[in-house]
């Protein structure tokens, strides 16, 4: 039923079902590559939705592989362009196969860039929202130095999954910050950045995750006929 790699994409990892409602196009965080246990997870929960998946790494993971060594996040304008090379690529090998709707998205730092793609009038004709897990609204103990601006200029509707308590952005906070219209917050109860709750809340982050994945489901639906 689901293929891990697919030869025609080559350097990234593809998890397709059987009959599948949508396409996901899925970016790593700052700290973990596309073969993280977080994004492994998630994506096993999508296809389990019957939605395909492609993940990959943004070039300074891939020198981290490489290299054995610890290198900071690309700049945002490399990042961007990165993800927009994978959306093209992708688009350009599966031009003769059936058309699937595509969302683009990702964790953390994946999220911020696939948010400022909504803005792309280029890359905005071909997908029809955008999934954040984790939105980093801030840096860490730096609430005044909100990244607002892609959820404010968005030209596509976005769903931003989020833990209560995550420091780089919590719902308290969130609900100060002007955004778009077109963007909607679902929140885990007692969840951090990586959604993950404290025992006392009764909570798993297994539970956590499933919940996540049936969000941006539903999410992906309602928007699958929007173009």
């Amino acid at each position: 039923m689901m293929n891990t790699k697919t030869p025609e994409i080559e350097g990234y990892l593809i998890n397709n079902v059987a009959n599948p409602i949508a396409q996901i196009i899925f970016a790593h965080g700052a700290g973990a590559d596309m073969h993280h246990e977080f994004m492994e997870q998630i994506t096993t929960l999508f296809n389990k939705a019957n939605i395909n998946v492609l993940r990959f790494n943004f070039p300074y993971m891939d020198k981290r592989i490489a290299l054995g060594k610890r290198y900071p996040p690309d700049r945002m304008p490399k990042l961007i362009d990165c993800y927009k090379t994978v959306l093209n690529d992708f688009i350009v090998i599966n031009k003769q196969q059936k058309t699937l709707p595509i969302f683009i998205g990702g964790k953390s730092m994946g999220s911020r860039v696939a948010a400022t793609l909504a803005s792309d009038d280029e890359v905005s004709a071909f997908i029809q929202g955008v999934f954040c897990l984790g939105y980093p609204f801030h840096p860490p103990k730096k609430t005044e130095k909100l990244r607002l601006e892609p959820l404010q200029n968005t030209r596509k509707p976005i769903l931003i999954v989020q833990g209560e308590r995550d420091t780089l952005g919590s719902e308290v906070e969130i609900a100060d910050y002007e955004i778009s219209n077109l963007c909607q917050s679902f929140f885990l109860a007692d969840g951090d950045h990586s959604l993950k709750p404290r025992v006392k809340s009764g909570f798993t982050h297994q539970q956590h995750l499933e919940s996540a994945v049936q969000a941006i489901s539903q999410f992906i639906q309602e928007n699958i006929n929007n173009g």
